[in-house]
Order: C-alpha cells, then structure tokens, then sequence
C-alpha cells in the first residue's frame, strides 16, 4: 500500500509539471492553492464519513461559515457603523435573543418540574413564539437602521490567520448545535436533514445584508501575505507579482494542511481512532462495550466541521471576495463527496490526494475541452459542416462530464478508492 500511495503522488507531481509547462507558473500556483484549501475540506469530510459514518451532506454551509467568519474578522472597520446608534441597537437585538433563550431553556425544565407533558409542551410551544417575536421586535428596526446608515457592520480588521482560526470555533459552534438536534438519525435521513440545514445557512447569510452585506459582496478580502498590487509596488512586473504572492499564499496553506493531516494521522492511528472504527463498523456492539455512541458522534462530527470551516475561509481569503449568490451545491459538496469517495475514505492520504487529482481534473477539464472543440469546430468548417456553436459554454459543462466519467471508472476499478483505507486484521 505505501508503494501504491508513493506511485499515485509521483504520478500526480507528474501532472502539476506537465499543467505548469502548458498553463504557467500563475495559474498552477493558484490551481495548488485552490486544491490544497478543497483537501483541507475534503480531509474534515473524511473524519465524519471515513472515521466515524456520518453523511453530511451540509458541507457547503460549513465553507459559507468560514467564509463569512474570515470577512467578518479580518475586513477594515466600518466607522459609519460604530459611529451610528447601530452598536446600541444590535445589543438590544442581543439583549433580547438572550431573554428569549431563557424563556425557552425555563419552559424545557418545566417536565422536571413535576408539570405535565401537554403543559410542559404547551409552554415549550409558547416560549418559542414569544421568544421570536421579542427578538424580532429588535433585530429588524436595527437591521433598517444599519443598511440605511451604514450599508452592513463591517469588519474588525484583524489579521486573517485569526479569521481563519474564528471560522474553525464557529464552525464548531454550529456543528454542535446541528449535531444535538441532527445526530442519531439514520444515514439517509441526517443526509437529508444537513442539506436542509445547509441550505438554512445559505438562506440566512445571502439575506442578512446588514451583517454579510449579502448578494452587494464583500471585496477585498486581506491576504496573510502580501498580495499582487504590492509587489508590483514594489517593483515586480505582472507576472511576477503574481507568482511571488500565490507561491507565499500557497506555502501557509501547504503548512496548515501538513498539520492537520500530521495530527489527524496521529489521532486516526491511535485508541481514539479505534474506538471511531468500531463506531463506524458496528455501533451496536460498540455501544455494548460502554461507549457513548452519541457522544463519540457529535465530537467528530465537530472535528470535521472545524477543518470544513477553516478550509472555507482559507479559500474565500484567496479569492478576495465573500459572495454568498456563488455558493452551489454542485462545487462545493459533490465535488467535496468525489474527492472523498476517488481518494479512498478513511486514509488521510488517499483522501488528500483525491482532493488535489480531482479539483485538478475539475480545472483543467474546461481549457482542454475547449481547446478540443476549436479544433473539432475548425475541422467542421473546413468541410462545410459549419461551426460548433457556444463553445464556452460547453466546455464549461463538460467538467461535469469528466468528473462523472472519472467517478465511473474510480468506482468500476478500485471500488475502496484509489489509495483505500488500510485495515488490520488480527492473525488466528
């Protein structure tokens, strides 16, 4: 197996020379940084799926998560915002969340209480609505107020590093808040139930403008180095400037990936990662050993929504721009499941080399597609046939149709994923 996994990543170093050689230095420097963010992603989905069984299915709500927190953390400060009556508003909004919060966790304790069931859902029912519509009577003049004065709160304009780090404990947060509700569901059902979920969180940040500005977008987002403009201040030409800043982006990127996997790994090969096997496995009889299923669940739950999370912002940062409209399923979900499933889910490795093949394959399957069809096209003139017509366009859809062929053929040949989970077994 470790043959097999040293052949894949010469093979795949193989391609990165050959994409650099025919598309350049900038371009594959950014492609590296694209996918070593999405294998960081990939590698949080693993823990959930590979180690522990979870299907989430939520994993683009997690990357807006991230993206949000790193904007957030990291973008200049807005001074029309804190010099306007907003700061007072949004306390009051606060203020009244968490009288809320309390109406409700008192009406969950009154079972305990000695009440009845039909009171003590009877006053759950009622805490909720009244709790709405305190927080409601709040947060939505303080909403007005703000887009009206000061168009969104703005950032704190902090170092990105820690946008990065806030998106992990929100990410976290959230997860664990999913997990309580979500956890324990059948695979297909908590599926179902995080794509909901997921979509919720589309919902809220695509809609609170006064806080993620929404579809107007947040742009420049900061780099944690030194971006293109400054080193063409500096005196670097175009090209240049580009691939000084990408290869400096790249490296962090690289470094935080190579940490995670180096703990992961350390984790996964341990009593911890063990116990999450045999969860996986067969969680009847690991619950028959003493071990709290749910509980075990909801940590690598959280785990992997950390790594998603961080992964999320570590790629909004390097496109510089926090537009929730863009966010699709399709790119940042299924291609997320097809890096897992082609790597080999439960090996670190195999996922990591997944992440970084296929969101190769996803890129250059558009140029050489199109590339393709211009010279088809030009062959159709040349004998009277005419042209091929949107060229653009369908070398856009054909990464779909690579990935799918490149699922088919992953799944037809090496069922377990190209570098598959290794498993031990004892001898008799």
């Amino acid at each position: 197996m470790i043959a097999r996994t040293v052949y894949f990543y010469i093979a795949l170093l193989a391609l990165f020379i050959v994409v650099g050689m025919v598309m350049g230095a900038p371009f594959t420097l950014r492609l590296l940084v694209e996918a070593f963010a999405l294998s960081l992603i990939a590698l949080g989905l693993n823990i959930q799926w590979g180690y522990g069984g979870l299907f989430n299915f939520g994993v683009m709500g997690f990357i807006m998560v991230g993206g949000f927190a790193v904007s957030f953390v990291s973008v200049p400060v807005n001074m029309e915002f804190w010099n306007s009556d907003g700061p007072v508003m949004l306390l009051k909004a606060i203020a009244a969340a968490g009288i809320g919060a309390m109406l409700i966790m008192g009406a969950n304790r009154l079972r305990r209480m000695g009440a009845s069931p039909t009171w003590s859902r009877t006053a759950q029912v009622t805490a909720w609505i009244v709790a709405y519509i305190i927080y409601r009577s709040q947060i939505d003049p303080a909403a007005r107020y703000i887009e009206a004065e000061a168009g969104y709160v703005g950032g704190l304009g902090l170092p990105v590093i820690l946008g990065w780090a806030f998106g992990g404990l929100l990410g976290a947060a959230i997860a664990f808040m999913i997990g309580k509700i979500a956890l324990g569901l059948r695979t297909d059902y908590l599926a179902i139930a995080t794509i909901g979920i997921s979509e919720i969180i589309r919902a809220l940040i695509k809609n609170m403008d006064w806080l993620t500005r929404g579809t107007l977008t947040i742009t420049p987002l900061p780099w944690p180095v030194p971006r293109p403009q400054e080193y063409q201040e500096w005196g670097a030409d175009s090209t240049m400037s580009f691939i000084y800043a990408r290869a400096g982006y790249l490296a962090i990127v690289v470094v935080i990936v190579l940490v995670a996997l180096f703990l992961i790994q350390r984790a996964y090969g341990g009593p911890w990662g063990r116990m999450m096997r045999a969860i996986r496995d067969n969680h009847i009889s690991a619950a028959s050993m003493g071990k709290d299923i749910k509980a075990r669940q909801l940590e690598i739950f959280v785990f992997g929504s950390v790594l998603i999370s961080i992964g999320g912002a570590i790629l909004i940062s390097f496109v510089q721009i926090f537009d929730p409209s863009a966010f699709q399923p399709i790119n940042h979900t299924f291609v997320i499941w097809v890096m897992v499933i082609v790597g080999g889910a439960g090996n670190n490795f195999g996922v990591l080399f997944g992440g970084l093949f296929i969101y190769t394959i996803w890129i250059i399957s558009e140029p050489v597609s199109q590339a393709m069809f211009v010279n088809i096209s030009n062959m159709s003139e040349n004998f009277g046939w005419g042209a091929i017509p949107d060229i653009e366009s369908r070398s856009l859809q054909m990464r779909v149709f690579v990935l799918g062929l490149v699922i088919t053929l992953a799944l037809r040949f090496a069922p377990n994923g190209l570098i598959p989970e290794v498993v031990h077994r004892d001898k008799e």
